[in-house]
Order: structure tokens, then sequence, then C-alpha cells
């Protein structure tokens, strides 16, 4: 009666969340299955930056736990984002949820599991359900332990949690807390565990990222402790690639910028979340930036890499955005050039600013503007792609393609890449000649003279 099953939702942070956890269960004896129908205990790791993404939690716990009349001993709890929002409440829509934990007492649930585990096995009926979504001094230090895959060589390491920056449309710093990060020697230390098991990427995040250790550690001769960090990882000899997310645009000062030049690891991937092309509507959505300031941070970026890959986050549909507003984020959209961008339609959420302003948008304007963007955004992935055939692409193998189509890894610029290999190249740097594209795609031909594939 030891099988966990974990379903996450959301974003690479709640992905990292719910390896931790799985990490800290396996510790304690608890099996980690991949089949929800082959569990005695399915844990939800939730999000609510959108309302549509509670409502999937909440339908999937629904159905989950209709599995306690078939099963009485089975046990669901619902962790993260969205039961540190809703809390005991939660209870009223979902009376047979055993367990509910914030963001931080993810470390706490193989002892709440224990707990009720116990009961059961004596014979007891369960206590009432558990609810901890208090905050904890120091629970940015437990996200550390790690589930590694057979021969995985790409890993997150979470290196801050919370936000400090209230953006009037965003519930993170409800759901997260205040800003606080990890020590940068625990951090390296981890990373380079991480090397030595096998990992050749890191991805390193942060609600903020580029806010890391602001409050913790000097800036000195005008390098961030970010990019202290960065320097830090780059010098780890079994570490072969980095990347971060996700960023803020005023975290991109000269010191990050000129990185991407100096640091060989640092691959020229952005995310730099735009949100929106309108200074009044970011003034109202309180992004302290302007639109001149963010082009200019692109100009800056591709200056140093002429080659840098950008995505980006927009919400279309902010309250109040006209027809005008909107089309100035559709040209700064445009003239940015992204490779790939997260596009929202702006989702009202409970106990944010936004979300008691006026003149909000019809949902099929929202639904019209949102298509605009991704038609650019289409064009531009088939434009990028195209130059990109008949170029050797430096690709680091991950392994095999789960579609049956040989291998796969990625690109510099986080591209992906089907090609014919063999195991003994996973975690290599290999050259690929790009013979075909789609949208999304590359696919490609290894080019190793005199090596068997």
């Amino acid at each position: 009666m030891n099988r966990v099953y974990i379903k996450t939702y959301g974003c690479q942070m709640n992905e990292r969340d719910s390896e931790a956890v799985a990490a800290l269960l396996r510790a304690r004896g608890y099996r980690i299955v991949q089949d929800e129908n082959a569990c005695d205990v399915m844990l939800l790791n939730t999000c609510s930056v959108r309302d549509m993404a509670e409502q999937k939690a909440i339908g999937k716990a629904g159905y989950a736990a209709q599995k306690k009349k078939r099963n009485p001993r089975f046990l669901l709890g619902i962790l993260g984002c969205m039961a540190q929002n809703r809390g005991a409440s939660l209870l009223d829509a979902l009376p047979d949820v055993d367990l509910i934990v914030g963001t931080q007492k993810f470390h706490q649930v193989p002892d709440y599991l224990d707990n009720l585990r116990a009961a059961q096995a004596a014979g007891a009926p369960l206590p009432t359900s558990i609810v901890d979504i208090a905050e904890e001094a120091g629970s940015q230090n437990t996200i550390r332990d790690h589930v590694l895959e057979d021969r995985q060589v790409t890993a997150f390491v979470s290196i801050q949690q919370g936000c400090n920056m209230d953006c009037a449309f965003c519930i993170v710093p409800k759901t997260r807390g205040d800003e606080r990060s990890r020590p940068m020697e625990e951090i390296v230390r981890e990373c380079e565990e991480l090397a030595e098991r096998g990992v050749r990427e890191i991805t390193l995040l942060g609600q903020i990222v580029t806010s890391y250790g602001r409050r913790d550690y000097a800036h000195t001769d005008g390098v961030t402790p970010f990019v202290q960090l960065l320097e830090r990882v780059n010098a780890i000899p079994g570490i072969k690639r980095i990347r971060f997310t996700s960023p803020h645009p005023r975290g991109f000062k000269d010191d990050l910028i000129q990185a991407y030049g100096r640091l060989e690891k640092l691959c020229e991937y952005v995310h730099l979340p735009m949100q929106s092309g309108s200074d009044r509507i970011l003034k109202a959505m309180n992004r302290p930036y302007s639109r001149d300031r963010y082009r200019q941070i692109v100009d800056d970026l591709r200056r140093v890499r002429p080659d840098m890959y950008f995505s980006t986050d927009i919400i279309v549909g902010f309250p109040g955005e006209t027809d005008e507003e909107f089309a100035q984020t559709r040209e700064l959209f445009a003239a940015c050039n992204y490779d790939m961008a997260y596009i929202f339609k702006y989702s009202i959420r409970t106990g944010t600013p936004a979300a008691d302003m006026g003149d909000q948008i019809p949902d099929e304007v929202k639904e019209a503007r949102n298509a605009e963007l991704l038609a650019i955004l289409q064009a531009n992935s088939n434009r990028r792609n195209a130059t990109l055939l008949g170029t050797t692409q430096e690709v680091l193998v991950e392994g095999p393609d789960k579609k049956g189509l040989g291998f796969m890894g990625r690109t510099r610029g986080n591209r992906i890449v089907h090609f014919a290999a063999s195991d003994r190249l996973i975690g290599e740097l290999v050259p690929v000649k790009i013979d075909r594209v789609s949208t999304a795609v590359l696919y490609g031909q290894l080019e190793l003279a005199g090596v068997k594939v």
C-alpha cells in the first residue's frame, strides 16, 4: 500500500517540486509509479496561474475521489499553488481529500502520509483531512533532492522561491510567498552532484530567477549575485549547458547581457516575458519597464549573440486593452521575432488587483487577438527553422524518441531534433546536419566521420 502516483500541473517549478517530493517519498520507502490506476496514493501538484488550471485539477480530484468507494484505503492529496490559494475551502467541493499541502510544506508530505497510513494500519478511522498551508522559514532549501531516470542528462535546479513583484494579474505572490533565495554554495554543490550522476544540462529555476540573492550577496565589480551563480555553475567540469527560467526584464542589466558573450556554457536562448507592448497596459499591470526599454534589451542581447533565440509570455485582453493598445503589442511582438511564445487570454484571478478592474474584455475579442499573435508566431518559427536547413547544429543527445523516430536532443537554441543514433551517445554533444524541418521540430543526420551510430 505504498505506491504513489504524482500528477503535475503547470510550470517547470511545479515539475521540480514534484520531483523533490518523489525523492523524499522514495527515501521513506514509497514506490513512485507512472500508472494512476496502479497507485494507493494519488498526489496532485496544482497550478493557480489561470482558472482553467485549477478547474482541471479539481475535476481530476473529483474523479480520483471515486476510487475511495472501491478502495477505502486509497489516499488523495492536493499539493502546491491551488492548495495554497484555496486551503481548507477545497474540502467544500472535495470532502474526500485526505491531504492539502501548500507550497512551503512539500517536505512535510512523507510525514503526513506516514501518519495517515499508520492510522489505516491500526484499523482506526482516518483523522480529519490534514491541511497545512502555513509559511515556513527556510522552506526554499528543501527543494534539493532529485529522482533521475536512467541516464538522464538534463535537470532542473531550484535556486529561488517566491515573488515580490505584485503584477496586477498574478496570483503567484499569494501562492508562493515572498522572494527567498537558497545559499549559493548549496546550489553549486547540487549542480556538482548532478554532474557526477551524468547530468549535462542544468536549468536554474525561480519565480523571478534573475532576482536571485539580491538581498543575500553583494554585487562584486558590478556583477549581480545571479551572474555570480552562473559563473560558478559554468565552471563545473561535467556541466555542458546552462539555461534558466523565468526571468524578469528588469534583471537584464549589462552584466547578464555580457554573460552571454563570455560564459561558453550559457545557451543562447532567452525567455523574456513581455506581457504587453503598450506602455499604459504595462503600467496597469504593474510591470516596471516600457516597451522601448524592453526592445532595447532584445537588441542588446542580439548584439552580444546575433544568433540568440527568444521566447516570451504575452497576455491579450487585459482589462481596458483597446484595439490600438493591442496593435502596439502586435507590432512589438512581430519586431522582436520570437521563436516561441506562451500567449494567454487574460483570466480573472480572484484576489489580484486586475480582478476588480472595470472594462473586462469580451472572450471573443481575446480569442481573436490570441489568434493574430499565434499566426505571427507560426510564421516566425517556420522562417527561423527554414534558415537551419542544411546547417550543422550542436545537439545534446537526451535519449530515444518516445515516438519511435530514433533519438532526440536539443540545440543550444532549444530546438528539438530527431535523428538516428545509439545509446552510447546519450549525454554527448554531437553535430547533426539538419535536412528537414517542421514548425516545431528539426530532423537531421549525425555527422560523425568514421563513427558507427
